[in-house]
């Protein structure tokens, strides 16, 4: 994760607001997160009809992204860190994630084989990093593209989208095909989303190690006798 590292650098944007509303429940933040995003998918998915919407999309993302790291600076702050918030968090997350890329995968910005890699990245990467804590490792943050990135990006890229289509060169064009910037940016999430899935999987399989634990014998022979007692 490139931005990721670098979210201490933001606390000064989030403080002097967390403080002031260190009496609003952290979820309620969270809420509000979610529905800015649903609303910047749907305004990325008809800005293909009326590219007037994508800066209006663009500043939908980082309001999103804005109150995504707003809930937690609340939390611990009011000293309301909870399991349930951090579950919450993970799962809007998600949504939050594909209310925006999916937009763009099933919109006109995008090929549909890009936009389904680029999902699949996306939800892989982060699966991933889960599943490692959830088998006794760590929540993994490592790899090219996390949700900072990703959040980064989605608001970059519907602004380089409207300025092009503003000149009139609305897509790049390479041989007999367009590629539009949002669908260069897909492109990036398939490619980087899908390497750091592969990449955390790796990290992870090399911390958990190969070899059984021996407690795993009794009930591994078990399992054998049982097969070899239903087969016979």
């Amino acid at each position: 994760m490139v931005l990721d590292k670098h979210r201490k650098d933001a606390d000064f944007l989030l403080e002097p607001v967390a403080r002031r509303f260190i009496n609003v429940n952290p979820n309620t933040v969270s809420w509000l997160g979610l529905i800015v995003a649903f609303l910047s998918g749907v305004l990325l998915f008809f800005s293909w009809y009326n590219a007037w919407l994508l800066p209006l999309a663009a500043f939908a993302v980082l309001i999103s992204g804005y109150f995504d790291a707003l809930d937690g600076k609340i939390a611990k702050m009011a000293h309301k860190i909870s399991v349930k918030g951090d579950y919450i968090d993970h799962v809007f997350d998600r949504y939050a994630d594909m209310f925006m890329i999916a937009a763009i995968a099933v919109s006109g910005w995008c090929h549909s084989f890009v936009g389904l890699l680029a999902v699949m990245g996306v939800l892989l990467t982060s699966y991933m990093g889960t599943q490692a804590q959830a088998v006794g490792g760590i929540r993994l943050y490592a790899g090219l593209l996390g949700r900072a990135d990703r959040v980064v990006l989605c608001f970059v890229f519907p602004l380089i989208q409207g300025i092009a289509c503003l000149f009139g060169y609305p897509a790049i064009e390479i041989g007999t095909y367009s590629l539009s910037f949002l669908e260069i940016m897909m492109v990036w999430f398939a490619i980087a989303g899908n390497y750091t899935a592969v990449e955390r999987v790796v990290i992870t399989w090399r911390a958990l190690g190969i070899k059984e634990k021996p407690a795993d014998e009794p009930e591994k022979k078990q399992r054998v006798q049982s097969l070899g007692n239903s087969a016979g």
